[in-house]
Formats: structure tokens, C-alpha cells, sequence
């Protein structure tokens, strides 16, 4: 029950819908941006906590235009050097939940994914884009840096190098650049079905692999 309340107060900032075996957490805002606020990251946390007792395969969303463009940079600009200490960690918290969820967990990106949005996406075990997905920490451009593990999970991926272009260039990576390099593992016109579809054969794998043993 719990659990349940904590989806249900936070509407404001995503829907949680079942599907098959998995789940689909949509973030929304009103501007549809889907901007990361303080609040919003709270209350992420608390769904992805609530929905990790139950162990079921996870799809991230946006909508077509935005997978969320990240932090808000007017809540961003007020801040004391100790808020901004708590902010970073608040966003590290969110996103470790994310990449220590006990299932798979796949971005499905569609339209921009940017700053601290990119660095939800890359929390997730996976990200799959659809053809006019554009990738992007565009924080240089305004003399600021992550602070929530995308300086630390992209250079895994992708390699130091091409990380450096991202953060230090603030370079836009369009999904076919994003695939060419590792950032993504999939193109897809529909990224929600196609995480949908990669995780249903996932778990019937899984079975399979537990009726053989």
C-alpha cells in the first residue's frame, strides 16, 4: 500500500503503467520538458525504490519530443555552495537507484536528452533511441558540469575520448552517432515497444534457462 501511494502522489512528474511483465515509468511536466526540479528527483527516487520490491523489468520514457532536457537551470542558479553539494548527491542517489535496480532497466529516448536527463539515460542498463533522439551535456556552454555520475558513467561506455568531446564541446549527438560509438544499443522508430520487446524475450530466456536446470 505503501508503495502505491508513493506512484500515485507524484503524477505530477511521471506515470507508471504495467505492461506484460514489465513496467513503464513516463516522466511528464507540464511544459512537457520534462525538467528534472528538486522535487521532481525526490520523488523519482521514491517510485524507483517502491517499484524495486518488485523486481519487474523496467522501460524510462519521455515523450516524442523530450526524454527530459535535465535539471532546472533557474533552481540551478540560486544555489549556496552546500545546496549545491546536496543537490549533486540528491541526483547521484536518484540515479544509483536507477543503476542498481534489481531488473533491467532501458531508457527508451525520444527527442532530446540533455544534461541531467542524459544522465538518467545513461543510468540505465540500456538505452535504446529512436531516429531523431539527440544526446547532449550542454552544460560547458554555460561554464557548468554534471554533477550527478554522467562524468563517470560515459567515459566507461564510450571511452574517454569521445566522453571529453561530449562534456568539454558540449557536443549534440544525434541516434545514429550515439549508436556508431556505444551510446545507445538500438534504433528504433518505437523505442518504448522495441525495450518492450527485448525485455519479454529476456525473461522467456530466463525461464527457459530455469526449466533446464
Amino acid at each position: 500500500m505503501k508503495d502505491l501511494c508513493i506512484l500515485s502522489v507524484a503524477k505530477q512528474f511521471f506515470e507508471v503503467e504495467s505492461r506484460g511483465k514489465s513496467r513503464i515509468l513516463r516522466l511528464i511536466s507540464p511544459d512537457s520538458t520534462n525538467r528534472l526540479t528538486r522535487a521532481c528527483v525526490l520523488a523519482l527516487t521514491d517510485a524507483i525504490r517502491a517499484l524495486a520490491s518488485e523486481a519487474r523489468p523496467l522501460v524510462i520514457a519521455g515523450n516524442r519530443h523530450f526524454f527530459s532536457v535535465g535539471a532546472d537551470l533557474n533552481q540551478i542558479a540560486v544555489l549556496t555552495a552546500s545546496a549545491a553539494y546536496e543537490f549533486s548527491a540528491m541526483g547521484q542517489t536518484l540515479m544509483n537507484a536507477i543503476a542498481e535496480f534489481p531488473a533491467p532497466v532501458i531508457a527508451a529516448v525520444e527527442g532530446h536528452c540533455m544534461g541531467g536527463g542524459f544522465d538518467l539515460a545513461l543510468a540505465c542498463h540500456r538505452r535504446i533511441a529512436a531516429p531523431h533522439a539527440v544526446f547532449g551535456h550542454r552544460g560547458a556552454a554555460l561554464g557548468l558540469i554534471t554533477g550527478w555520475g554522467g562524468t563517470q558513467r560515459l567515459p566507461r561506455l564510450i571511452g574517454k575520448g569521445r566522453a571529453l568531446e561530449l562534456f568539454i564541446a558540449a557536443e549534440k549527438v544525434t541516434a545514429q552517432r550515439a549508436l556508431a560509438i556505444g551510446l545507445v544499443s538500438a534504433i528504433a522508430d518505437d523505442p518504448i515497444t522495441e525495450a518492450l520487446r527485448q525485455l519479454s524475450s529476456e525473461v522467456k530466456a530466463q525461464h527457459r534457462l530455469i526449466a533446464l536446470l
